[in-house]
């Protein structure tokens, strides 16, 4: 009916009345029409005139969008199909909160500006956290994010009381603009309380640390050991020598490894995965909760699992010296690092020893072997042999390493940061990750041959304008980097990180570059992995802790080992499957998210104990408001426009740098700079420097790593 309405409208020169319109529909369409002409307007296919008539809408002037709200008031509208956002200065956002569906009316192409004309669409279906308090004898919700700009008043205090964080569902609007009612559906405790700042942000992205009762009941029946009867049909692999690297404090283990030489000078490399398939079933309430949260979640100090603990870090970890019940890959490599055959199959292990990447590495890097590792250390130093073959094998296919650094933040027993540190990849994380990325490309490559409905981790070409434009951002830089952007490969990425190698902003550079490029997804649809350089990829290697690999697993059990491909099965993961690899995909963004979240909240509980301290920094942004100054330990603060108080400073956008009117002064990215701790918001994960003046008295610089 909307397309004939909308015919009925654009098929005449002049605007039509309601009446007009009217009368050219059937008695059973005619209920239908409001609802109709209210849509079409919102979609921008029809107006109606100042006249009250309906017209064909042609101001291209005026597009639909999603509002992303900035705390500071303005936003931006992402529009669908477009690189470049519309900047919404405060005067214009029309009472649009963040998440809105948006009409904006464009006022400037070039720079790229707009106003928003009308709020769409409102979507308040989410929960919403925050602190309960209460005025004038009312209740009311302080909401975590500023960004959503409403007022929730809450009927029932559900025994809260002021000062605890909750966790609120919006019940309905009141008449007063921006006002809302909500229900408390749950007390997370105390803003106070260790750990509740943690749970207030993952709560905000739907992660919930608590499983329902359904999922409890049913871990009743989930064993504790494997018992015989589930080895049947299996390989017994219990006699090999199986092992697992990970960090100190790992307590979700899926993945093992073994390797061997054969006679032929090739290496046969065993990547052994946790059968997490096997104890999690779909349609169980176990199942559909493991599809709901899509993820584990590591938020500093904190892991909100994917799977209870009875299963994560229980039955379906490989922890040592047990039976476990495994999915292996056994990938026959040559000494060029191609695969030359491979074998997936079910299987059961024990595993020999739970090690350590800090151990691992320093019988590899030191040549000294700890206590308990003996045994081992051979086996270890054919892996890295092995592993080196692999990663050269990589490089030269195009693999991209971005090497950016990321943060470890170090808390105390009550969960409160203590330290911030890089994390560490050497030489035993490397070689898992060969290892894991050699045994999903050959899973993903078995199935794709075999033409199946699967799950793959896709990776698309970036785009040639985001390229062009940070090459000239470099450009401006004073560097010069070389690059075919008219065909860009794996290798031409490769070659521009290698030409900026060695320059003082090379890590922030890298990771402009990685912002640049598209995110790697799930899909059904196989496009190869670009950041890879492989043709098949997939997620295997982590069905603990990721929902897609789990998928796979059920996949590999129904395809190759129950040999089960028959048309009403292909039919079934034809029509399931991109759902399920959308879902996977928003489930990893928002713990992504989450996870970027807790990092910044806590990096800047650490700088709360260190205010009126100095560091040396390095400018990592520069913006039309202010500069932001990346120090040692990753911590990122922002210096005010205003806090630059030796000159007036504007934006220079040829140079993207801020310049003094009077001195002429020049701050650009890469430069080196003296800044104090000046304030934290810690809720908000704010941190904001002012620029260091030798004779500071506030300055303090006493600690190591300070000026």
């Amino acid at each position: 009916m909307e397309e004939k309405v909308l015919n009925i409208i654009v098929g005449h020169n002049k605007a039509l009345t309601y009446d007009e319109i009217l009368e050219k529909l059937t008695d059973e369409e005619i209920p239908k029409l409001p609802s109709v002409l209210s849509k079409l307007i919102k979609e921008l296919k029809i107006r109606l005139t100042n006249k009250g008539k309906y017209a064909k809408f042609d101001d291209k002037s005026q597009k639909i969008g999603t509002f992303a709200a900035n705390r500071k008031g303005f936003g931006f509208v992402i529009i669908d199909g477009e690189d470049r956002d519309y900047y919404v200065s405060i005067n214009n956002v029309n009472g649009a909160i963040d998440g809105d569906e948006v009409v904006i009316k464009v006022l400037d192409e070039s720079r790229r500006e707009a106003a928003v004309v009308r709020v769409n669409n409102r979507n308040l279906t989410n929960l919403l956290v925050g602190e309960f308090y209460k005025k004038d004898g009312k209740n009311f919700l302080k909401l975590d994010d500023d960004k959503i700009n409403i007022v929730v008043e809450i009927k029932d205090a559900e025994g809260a009381v002021p000062g605890h964080k909750v966790v609120v569902k919006i019940e309905n609007k009141i008449q007063k603009t921006n006002y809302y009612q909500g229900k408390i559906i749950r007390i997370l405790g105390h803003k106070d309380d260790p750990g509740v700042d943690i749970l207030s942000i993952a709560a905000r992205y739907q992660i919930n640390d608590v499983f329902p009762e359904k999922v409890i009941e049913e871990l009743k029946d989930i064993p504790s050991e494997v018992s015989k009867s589930e080895l049947k049909g299996r390989r017994d692999l219990t006699n090999e020598v199986i092992f697992t690297i990970d960090g100190d404090d790992t307590k979700d283990i899926d993945d093992a490894i073994s390797i061997k030489k054969l006679d032929n000078g090739h290496y046969l490399l065993g990547v052994h995965i946790a059968d997490v398939s096997h104890y999690v079933k779909e349609g169980t309430a176990l199942g559909d909760e493991t599809y709901l949260r899509g993820t584990s979640s590591y938020l500093a100090n904190t892991v909100i699992p994917m799977l209870p603990h009875q299963l994560s870090n229980g039955i379906c970890s490989l922890n040592p010296d047990v039976t476990r019940l495994t999915i292996s890959c056994e990938m026959e490599i040559d000494d060029k690092g191609k695969l030359v055959d491979s074998d997936i199959f079910e299987s059961y292990i024990k595993s020999r020893k739970q090690m350590t990447y800090k151990n691992v590495n320093k019988i590899l890097n030191e040549n000294v072997v700890p206590e308990g590792y003996e045994e081992f250390a051979d086996d270890l130093r054919l892996m890295e042999e092995l592993s080196k073959i692999i990663r050269k094998s990589k490089l030269e296919k195009g693999y991209i390493d971005f090497d950016v650094p990321e943060p470890k933040i170090i808390t105390d027993e009550n969960g409160k940061a203590i330290d911030i540190q890089k994390r560490i990849q050497d030489t035993g994380e490397n070689l898992i990750e060969d290892f894991m990325i050699m045994a999903n490309e050959t899973v993903a490559t078995t199935i794709s041959y075999m033409e199946l409905p699967f799950i793959y981790r896709v990776h698309g070409l970036p785009d040639e304008e985001k390229i062009k434009n940070f090459l000239h951002f470099v450009g401006v830089l004073g560097y010069k980097v070389n690059a075919n952007v008219k065909n860009i490969t794996p290798k031409t990425i490769q070659n521009i990180l290698k030409q900026l190698k060695g320059k003082k902003e090379y890590s922030i550079l890298s990771s402009m570059l990685l912002r640049s490029m598209q995110k790697a997804i799930y899909d059904s649809v196989n496009i190869g992995h670009f950041g890879l350089a492989s043709k098949f990829y997939t997620h295997f290697t982590s069905p603990i802790r990721r929902f897609p690999d789990l998928t796979v697993h059920r996949l590999l059990r129904t395809y190759l080992f129950n040999h089960n491909i028959d048309n009403e099965v292909i039919d079934y993961y034809n029509s399931t499957l991109p759902e399920v690899a959308k879902h996977s995909s928003e489930r990893e963004m928002a713990s992504t998210q989450c996870e970027r979240d807790v990092d910044d909240m806590k990096m800047a509980e650490y700088m709360e104990g260190h205010i009126g301290e100095v560091y040396k920094g390095i400018i990592s942004t520069v913006t039309n408001y202010g500069i932001y100054v990346e120090l040692d330990n990753l911590v990122e603060g922002m210096i005010k426009i205003d806090q630059l108080e030796d000159d007036y400073y504007f934006y220079d956008e040829s140079t993207f740098s801020l310049v003094g009117k009077r001195s002429k002064k020049r701050y650009m990215l890469g430069d080196k700079i003296d800044i104090i701790v000046d304030s934290v918001i810690k809720d908000k994960g704010l941190i904001n420097f002012r620029p260091y003046k030798k004779g500071d008295k506030n300055g303090n610089s006493k600690q190591e790593g300070k000026v």
